[in-house]
């Protein structure tokens, strides 16, 4: 069994420098972001995957994460437990203006890296003055993959976010459209597997996520086991009152019937021990801070994993 799991880890910043004023900004935008706190972020991040591997029995061979900061903090996460130097880092700096990036962690017993890129996405922007007259948001990391001799087209993106009257939905439409067309590219022409991985800021139900799975003659070339969950109300994070499964991991039809990897299931990671301590907010992910108060959890958003039946040692 294999697994391969996309974890949004809520603003894995580096520790801020000290501020030379109080009200000085700080650099990752928290609020008192220090070596104590970031290291608890660590464990916290690293204890996600222990517990994982020890429901599963394995930990994920790849791993998709988002609002990671730099290369640095994923190098300091690799380092701990469970991982223990033994995983790889694709990770390339984006032009988001929070600074913060997608990422690709590897086993690297089991895969390596034929390839990688970022896709990186220019957004005009209109009646601003005294602006750049473009806007940029977090890059699309796409890796080429080998696994067994077997050649995987991984996508980790996260989507620009639903705010202010879901003014980046635009941006999320011609971003899915960019990545469905390389993917119809990739299944279509070259015949190979894909995983198109992230947080879409959008349900499994929502027009886009729809769209992506067919090509132009309504053939189905994807498939997102996720929809199941969703329509069962299963939910990664939440806003206020509302369940949201924006975590996703949609796959390419190959994976439900080749010789190396085969289609198990998809579960959401809400173990109780992630889940916050507030009686109010019961089943509902323990985030490391609520506004500007430091609560010390793990994450706003559940981990989503995968499992893979092996067909071939």
């Amino acid at each position: 069994m294999e697994m391969f799991s996309f974890y949004n880890v809520e603003n894995l910043f580096l520790p801020d420098p000290k501020p030379v004023h109080r009200l000085d900004p700080t650099q990752s935008g928290l609020r008192n972001w220090d070596e104590k706190r970031y290291r608890n972020k660590l464990f916290k991040i690293s204890h996600v995957f222990q517990l994982m591997k020890e429901e599963n029995g394995v930990l994920p061979f790849l791993i998709g994460l988002s609002e990671v900061s730099g290369r640095k903090v994923l190098e300091d996460l690799v380092e701990m437990e469970p991982f223990n130097s033994e995983y790889g880092i694709v990770h390339y700096n984006s032009m988001d203006e929070r600074k913060v990036d997608v990422a690709l962690l590897y086993d690297k017993s089991k895969v390596s890296i034929i390839d990688s890129e970022t896709i990186t996405f220019f957004f005009e922007i209109i009646n601003k003055k005294n602006t750049e007259n473009y806007d940029t948001t977090r890059d699309v990391l796409f890796s080429k993959i080998k696994y067994k001799g077997t050649v995987i087209n991984v996508f980790v993106a996260h989507l620009p976010s639903k705010r202010e009257k879901d003014v980046n939905k635009p941006k999320r439409d011609f971003i899915l459209n960019e990545i469905r067309s390389r993917i119809l590219e990739i299944v279509r022409e070259k015949k190979e597997h894909v995983i198109l991985c992230g947080d879409f800021n959008e349900n499994p139900d929502d027009e886009n996520l729809v769209k992506i799975l067919y090509d132009n003659d309504h053939e189905k070339v994807l498939v997102n086991p996720f929809q199941e969950l969703f329509y069962t109300r299963n939910y990664s994070t939440f806003h206020y009152k509302s369940g949201l499964l924006y975590d996703q991991i949609i796959l390419s039809k190959s994976l439900f019937d080749n010789d190396i990897l085969n289609f198990q299931n998809a579960q959401i990671f809400n173990s109780e021990k992630l889940s916050s301590r507030v009686k109010n907010f019961e089943g509902r992910p323990f985030r490391t801070y609520a506004g500007t108060r430091y609560l010390g959890g793990y994450s706003d958003h559940f981990p989503v994993f995968v499992k893979f039946e092996e067909t071939k040692t």
